[in-house]
């Protein structure tokens, strides 16, 4: 399912789509004319297999992010403590200046929005 009709309004499937841009959904790098361009937030649909993880941590991160467990079981590691979300709807909230990275314990989905959309900086 894919739709992008001329009234401004797309329709898709955040599986399939996520597919084609590393799971990002919406943000400053769909094109101009997108429903999903934004250049104040970015949505996307992570999903990970067991034991996928970030190899280094971001570190200097420009922007709020927000992430919520969809399914499974995900680790997020922040400075000085480790956050376990393993109930759907379990979420962490981090802001700028704050370095991460993350784990998935288990076969994982996860929605992540950062804030704002920040050309040229796109770190995965």
């Amino acid at each position: 399912m894919n739709d992008r009709g001329d009234d401004g309004v797309y329709v898709g499937s955040a599986g399939i789509d996520a597919a084609g841009d590393r799971g990002w959904l919406l943000g400053h790098f769909k094109p101009p004319g997108d429903p999903r361009h934004s250049d104040e937030v970015e949505i996307k649909w992570g999903v990970h297999p067991p034991g996928d993880e970030r190899a280094e941590w971001v570190r200097g991160e420009q922007r709020t992010a927000l992430l919520v467990l969809i399914s499974g079981r995900f680790r997020v590691e922040l400075p000085g403590r480790s956050v376990l979300l393993s109930e759907p709807g379990d979420y962490v909230v981090w802001g700028k200046g704050v370095d991460h990275s993350w784990r998935a314990e288990e076969a994982s989905t996860v929605l992540t929005v950062r804030w704002p959309s920040v050309p040229g900086y796109r770190v995965g």
